[in-house]
Protein backbone atom coordinates (compact mmCIF):
# COMPACT_ATOMS: atom_id res chain seq x y z
CA UNK A 1 0.00 0.00 0.00
CA UNK A 2 2.79 2.41 0.84
CA UNK A 3 4.46 1.83 -2.51
CA UNK A 4 1.23 2.43 -4.42
CA UNK A 5 0.98 5.94 -2.98
CA UNK A 6 4.23 6.86 -4.70
CA UNK A 7 3.35 5.27 -8.02
CA UNK A 8 1.74 8.55 -9.09
CA UNK A 9 5.18 10.20 -9.12
CA UNK A 10 6.63 7.71 -11.59
CA UNK A 11 6.99 8.95 -15.14
CA UNK A 12 4.31 7.22 -17.28
CA UNK A 13 5.38 5.05 -20.21
CA UNK A 14 3.56 3.80 -23.29
CA UNK A 15 5.19 0.90 -25.13
CA UNK A 16 8.43 1.73 -23.35
CA UNK A 17 8.32 5.39 -24.47
CA UNK A 18 8.32 8.00 -21.64
CA UNK A 19 5.34 10.35 -21.85
CA UNK A 20 6.87 13.11 -19.75
CA UNK A 21 7.57 15.17 -22.89
CA UNK A 22 3.86 15.15 -23.72
CA UNK A 23 3.14 16.31 -20.17
CA UNK A 24 5.58 19.18 -20.64
CA UNK A 25 4.26 20.24 -24.04
CA UNK A 26 0.54 19.83 -23.35
CA UNK A 27 0.09 23.20 -21.51
CA UNK A 28 1.22 25.02 -24.65
CA UNK A 29 -1.73 23.53 -26.54
CA UNK A 30 -4.15 25.28 -24.17
CA UNK A 31 -2.91 28.76 -25.10
CA UNK A 32 -4.85 30.53 -27.87
CA UNK A 33 -3.04 30.59 -31.21
CA UNK A 34 -1.89 34.04 -32.40
CA UNK A 35 -4.05 35.88 -34.91
CA UNK A 36 -3.58 38.93 -37.14
CA UNK A 37 -5.39 41.19 -34.67
CA UNK A 38 -4.09 42.07 -31.21
CA UNK A 39 -7.19 40.91 -29.35
CA UNK A 40 -9.64 38.60 -31.07
CA UNK A 41 -11.90 37.44 -28.25
CA UNK A 42 -12.36 37.47 -24.50
CA UNK A 43 -9.95 34.57 -23.97
CA UNK A 44 -7.17 36.47 -25.71
CA UNK A 45 -7.97 39.58 -23.69
CA UNK A 46 -7.90 37.57 -20.46
CA UNK A 47 -4.64 35.92 -21.47
CA UNK A 48 -3.05 39.29 -22.28
CA UNK A 49 -4.16 40.74 -18.95
CA UNK A 50 -2.86 37.70 -17.07
CA UNK A 51 0.55 37.81 -18.76
CA UNK A 52 0.78 41.56 -18.18
CA UNK A 53 -0.01 41.14 -14.48
CA UNK A 54 2.57 38.37 -14.06
CA UNK A 55 5.25 40.34 -15.88
CA UNK A 56 4.53 43.46 -13.84
CA UNK A 57 4.81 41.57 -10.55
CA UNK A 58 8.05 39.87 -11.55
CA UNK A 59 9.70 43.01 -12.88
CA UNK A 60 8.83 45.17 -9.84
CA UNK A 61 11.96 44.25 -7.79
CA UNK A 62 14.25 44.58 -10.85
CA UNK A 63 15.85 47.66 -12.33
CA UNK A 64 15.83 48.43 -16.05
CA UNK A 65 18.79 46.16 -16.77
CA UNK A 66 16.84 43.20 -15.44
CA UNK A 67 13.87 43.87 -17.73
CA UNK A 68 15.73 41.99 -20.48
CA UNK A 69 14.79 38.84 -18.57
CA UNK A 70 11.06 39.60 -18.72
CA UNK A 71 10.32 37.07 -21.49
CA UNK A 72 12.28 34.25 -19.82
CA UNK A 73 10.82 34.78 -16.34
CA UNK A 74 7.25 35.29 -17.54
CA UNK A 75 7.40 32.21 -19.78
CA UNK A 76 8.81 30.14 -16.90
CA UNK A 77 6.06 31.38 -14.59
CA UNK A 78 3.28 30.45 -17.03
CA UNK A 79 4.96 27.10 -17.74
CA UNK A 80 5.22 26.13 -14.07
CA UNK A 81 1.76 27.44 -13.27
CA UNK A 82 0.15 25.44 -16.08
CA UNK A 83 1.94 22.21 -15.18
CA UNK A 84 1.19 22.53 -11.46
CA UNK A 85 -2.52 23.18 -12.01
CA UNK A 86 -2.97 20.50 -14.69
CA UNK A 87 -1.26 18.02 -12.37
CA UNK A 88 -4.15 18.35 -9.91
CA UNK A 89 -6.59 16.83 -12.40
CA UNK A 90 -7.41 13.12 -11.98
CA UNK A 91 -5.31 10.59 -13.89
CA UNK A 92 -2.64 13.13 -14.77
CA UNK A 93 1.09 13.31 -14.16
CA UNK A 94 2.86 16.31 -12.64
CA UNK A 95 6.41 16.70 -14.02
CA UNK A 96 7.29 19.27 -11.34
CA UNK A 97 7.14 16.55 -8.67
CA UNK A 98 10.38 15.24 -10.17
CA UNK A 99 13.44 16.70 -8.44
CA UNK A 100 15.59 16.12 -11.53
CA UNK A 101 13.36 18.34 -13.66
CA UNK A 102 13.17 21.12 -11.09
CA UNK A 103 16.95 21.12 -10.70
CA UNK A 104 17.28 21.18 -14.48
CA UNK A 105 15.22 24.38 -14.47
CA UNK A 106 16.80 25.97 -11.40
CA UNK A 107 20.50 25.33 -11.94
CA UNK A 108 20.99 26.85 -15.45
CA UNK A 109 18.95 29.96 -14.60
CA UNK A 110 20.74 30.44 -11.28
CA UNK A 111 24.09 29.99 -13.02
CA UNK A 112 23.07 32.53 -15.68
CA UNK A 113 22.29 35.14 -13.00
CA UNK A 114 25.62 34.42 -11.29
CA UNK A 115 27.61 34.70 -14.50
CA UNK A 116 25.77 37.90 -15.38
CA UNK A 117 26.91 39.44 -12.12
CA UNK A 118 30.50 38.24 -12.52
CA UNK A 119 30.63 39.69 -16.01
CA UNK A 120 28.99 43.06 -15.36
CA UNK A 121 30.14 43.84 -11.80
CA UNK A 122 32.67 41.27 -10.54
CA UNK A 123 33.71 43.31 -7.50
CA UNK A 124 30.16 43.77 -6.23
CA UNK A 125 29.25 40.13 -6.88
CA UNK A 126 32.27 38.82 -5.00
CA UNK A 127 31.64 41.42 -2.28
CA UNK A 128 28.47 39.56 -1.29
CA UNK A 129 30.66 36.78 0.05
CA UNK A 130 32.12 39.06 2.74
CA UNK A 131 29.80 41.48 4.59
CA UNK A 132 31.22 44.90 5.35
CA UNK A 133 32.71 45.36 8.81
CA UNK A 134 33.47 41.69 9.40
CA UNK A 135 36.14 41.08 12.09
CA UNK A 136 39.40 39.77 10.63
CA UNK A 137 39.39 36.40 12.48
CA UNK A 138 35.90 35.61 11.10
CA UNK A 139 36.69 36.39 7.47
CA UNK A 140 37.63 32.81 6.36
CA UNK A 141 34.63 31.26 8.12
CA UNK A 142 32.17 33.82 6.70
CA UNK A 143 33.52 33.39 3.18
CA UNK A 144 32.98 29.63 3.43
CA UNK A 145 29.47 30.09 4.86
CA UNK A 146 28.42 32.63 2.23
CA UNK A 147 29.89 30.49 -0.57
CA UNK A 148 27.98 27.46 0.68
CA UNK A 149 24.73 29.43 0.92
CA UNK A 150 25.29 30.70 -2.61
CA UNK A 151 25.92 27.24 -4.05
CA UNK A 152 22.87 25.62 -2.44
CA UNK A 153 20.44 28.16 -3.91
CA UNK A 154 19.51 26.05 -6.97
CA UNK A 155 19.16 22.98 -4.76
CA UNK A 156 16.85 24.90 -2.42
CA UNK A 157 14.74 26.07 -5.37
CA UNK A 158 14.30 22.55 -6.73
CA UNK A 159 13.72 20.87 -3.37
CA UNK A 160 11.18 23.51 -2.26
CA UNK A 161 9.03 23.07 -5.37
CA UNK A 162 9.31 19.28 -5.33
CA UNK A 163 8.58 18.87 -1.62
CA UNK A 164 5.52 21.13 -1.55
CA UNK A 165 3.87 19.55 -4.58
CA UNK A 166 4.74 15.99 -3.52
CA UNK A 167 3.35 16.51 -0.02
CA UNK A 168 0.13 17.94 -1.40
CA UNK A 169 -0.40 15.08 -3.85
CA UNK A 170 0.25 12.52 -1.12
CA UNK A 171 -2.25 14.15 1.23
CA UNK A 172 -4.91 14.26 -1.47
CA UNK A 173 -4.39 10.57 -2.28
CA UNK A 174 -4.40 9.54 1.38
CA UNK A 175 -7.61 11.41 2.18
CA UNK A 176 -9.35 10.30 -1.02
CA UNK A 177 -8.44 6.69 -0.25
CA UNK A 178 -9.82 7.06 3.28
CA UNK A 179 -13.02 8.58 1.87
CA UNK A 180 -13.56 5.62 -0.48
CA UNK A 181 -12.78 3.03 2.19
CA UNK A 182 -14.99 4.61 4.86
CA UNK A 183 -17.99 5.14 2.58
CA UNK A 184 -19.32 1.60 3.06
CA UNK A 185 -18.37 1.40 6.74
CA UNK A 186 -19.11 4.85 8.19
CA UNK A 187 -20.93 7.06 5.66
CA UNK A 188 -21.09 10.06 7.99
CA UNK A 189 -17.33 10.02 8.55
CA UNK A 190 -16.80 9.51 4.84
CA UNK A 191 -18.84 12.63 4.02
CA UNK A 192 -16.84 14.61 6.57
CA UNK A 193 -13.62 13.32 5.04
CA UNK A 194 -14.87 14.30 1.59
CA UNK A 195 -15.42 17.86 2.84
CA UNK A 196 -11.85 17.90 4.15
CA UNK A 197 -10.69 16.61 0.76
CA UNK A 198 -12.51 19.45 -1.00
CA UNK A 199 -10.89 22.04 1.25
CA UNK A 200 -7.49 20.41 0.76
CA UNK A 201 -7.93 20.48 -3.02
CA UNK A 202 -8.65 24.21 -2.89
CA UNK A 203 -5.56 24.64 -0.74
CA UNK A 204 -3.46 22.67 -3.20
CA UNK A 205 -4.63 24.88 -6.06
CA UNK A 206 -3.37 27.87 -4.09
CA UNK A 207 -0.11 26.06 -3.25
CA UNK A 208 0.45 25.19 -6.93
CA UNK A 209 0.07 28.85 -7.89
CA UNK A 210 2.15 30.18 -5.00
CA UNK A 211 5.03 27.74 -5.52
CA UNK A 212 5.29 28.64 -9.21
CA UNK A 213 5.36 32.32 -8.27
CA UNK A 214 7.92 31.82 -5.47
CA UNK A 215 10.23 29.82 -7.77
CA UNK A 216 10.36 32.59 -10.37
CA UNK A 217 10.36 35.41 -7.80
CA UNK A 218 13.45 34.02 -6.08
CA UNK A 219 15.19 33.78 -9.44
CA UNK A 220 14.36 37.42 -10.08
CA UNK A 221 15.75 38.39 -6.67
CA UNK A 222 18.95 36.46 -7.40
CA UNK A 223 19.14 38.35 -10.68
CA UNK A 224 18.66 41.69 -8.92
CA UNK A 225 21.64 40.95 -6.66
CA UNK A 226 23.88 40.56 -9.71
CA UNK A 227 22.80 43.51 -11.82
Amino acid sequence: MNLSFFDQFMSPHLLGIPLILISLLFPALLLPSPRNRWITNRISALQSWFIYTITKQLMTPLNKKGHKWALILSSLMIFLLSINLLGLLPYTFTPTTQLSMNLALAFPLWLATLLTGLRNQPSASLGHLLPEGTPTPLIPALIMIETTSLLIRPLALGVRLTANLTAGHLLIQLISTATAVLFSIMPAVSILTACVLLLLTILEVAVAMIQAYVFVLLLSLYLQENI
